[in-house]
């Protein structure tokens, strides 16, 4: 066992992802803060977390350059309400301290690689071609006469019932035409506009429009009229893909500065299928973590968590013959071990759904290369 993520972790690391089996026990944030200040000391320079990636452009402008204050780019750069926690306020700090007096190449830098949408909801895409379009500088083009009225696409309504979906409609049709068009000027006028700006901000109105363009296809699943397990299948499914695709992009602008850390809940970085369940409705999915894996485009580390008790979720002490039963007995506070320490168990049943916790089996064991407990 070991508290050093540096005694675990292959030289040949591209991306380090580091799972959490639930986002509501706070001691997490803290070991991610602390593993991700020894990785850079092996050459990490980004760190990119289960947050909206537009939102998070603006805590990157803060760790790189200073612009904003912390408490706004906490309030703006966060998305599911995760600029409130402590953790993340704490990172955050740290790594513009980090980044003041250092050379560009060594600057660490922030990213978010999540989807702009919530558990019942998603936003219009209108803002994110407006941005694109105003960066362009195309005088010529209203639309939000076109996306009409915001909340349309933002209430429940419009990703719980297939009926109410703006999706399918004709409105949605003229914006997709719109953001593809956008894009494709973009990459033709790439020359003159990184020259005019710089890479920097060319990259900025592409994960714009990137984003806007993953909305408008959300929204159109949304609209398919398919029973709600495999509705709720294939928005998970949707979501993971378009965070894979985020992933890819991050690494092709940090691969030449060093590796990444990941930071998510298990599901979404583990190897293996991904699965979710309440009363008859569930969903069999591969999350982002398994498809960028399985493209091999770096070298993939997997650290699966697990977690003892906790007062914050009301968890109380695992049976003994669970995985979190073995882990708890092995370790104390927290620590780090390679799955292969880790002896067969049982899954641990005495969780609820409020709780957000995903206990480990063992198939996520066995695609995992190392296990962080926590006994909490």
């Amino acid at each position: 066992m070991s508290q050093d993520i540096r005694d675990l972790v292959p030289a040949s690391c591209d991306l380090l992802a580091l799972g959490e089996p639930t986002h509501q026990e706070p001691a997490f944030g803290a070991v991610r803060n602390e593993l991700f200040a020894q990785l850079v000391e092996l050459g990490f320079r980004s760190i990119a977390l289960e947050t909206d990636r537009v939102a998070a452009l603006a805590v990157n402008d803060h760790v790189l350059h200073g612009t904003g204050s912390l408490d706004s780019v906490l309030r703006e750069g966060f998305s599911h309400d995760f600029g409130a926690l402590a953790a993340n306020r704490q990172l955050v700090a740290w790594m513009r301290e980090y980044n003041r007096d250092r050379p560009a190449q060594e600057r660490l830098t922030f990213h978010g690689f999540d989807a702009p949408t919530e558990n019942t909801s998603a936003p219009s895409p209108r803002s994110y071609f407006e941005y694109a379009r105003d960066y362009l500088q195309i005088d010529n083009l209203d639309i939000a006469g076109v996306a009409g009225d915001d909340d349309r696409w933002s209430r429940a309504e419009a990703i719980l019932d297939f009926t109410r979906s703006m999706g399918a409609t004709p409105e949605a049709e003229r914006l997709r035409a719109i953001g593809e068009d956008l894009l494709t000027r973009l990459y033709a006028r790439a020359p003159e506009l990184i020259a005019r700006t710089s890479r920097a901000e060319w990259l900025r109105a592409r994960t714009h429009l990137d984003a806007g363009l993953g909305l408008l296809h959300y929204h159109w699943q949304a609209a398919q009229p398919l029973g709600q397990s495999d509705r709720i299948c294939l928005l998970l499914a949707t979501r993971d893909t378009w965070m894979a695709r985020n992933l890819l992009d991050i690494r092709g602008v940090e691969a030449e500065r060093g590796p990444t850390m990941l930071s998510a809940h298990n599901l979404h970085l583990q190897r293996n299928g991904s699965a979710w369940s309440l009363g008859e409705m569930g969903a069999n999915w591969f999350g982002a973590g398994a498809i960028v894996d399985s493209l091999r485009i770096g070298s993939y580390f997997f650290v699966a968590a697990s977690l003892g008790r906790s007062a914050a979720l009301k968890l109380g002490e695992p049976e003994p013959d669970t995985f979190e039963g073995f882990l708890q007995h092995r370790i104390t506070d927290w620590g780090l071990l390679p799955a292969t320490e880790v002896l067969p168990g049982r899954k641990r049943v005495d969780t609820t759904p409020q709780q957000g916790y995903f206990p480990l089996d063992q198939a996520t064991v066995d695609a995992a290369d190392a296990i962080l407990h926590v006994t909490a």
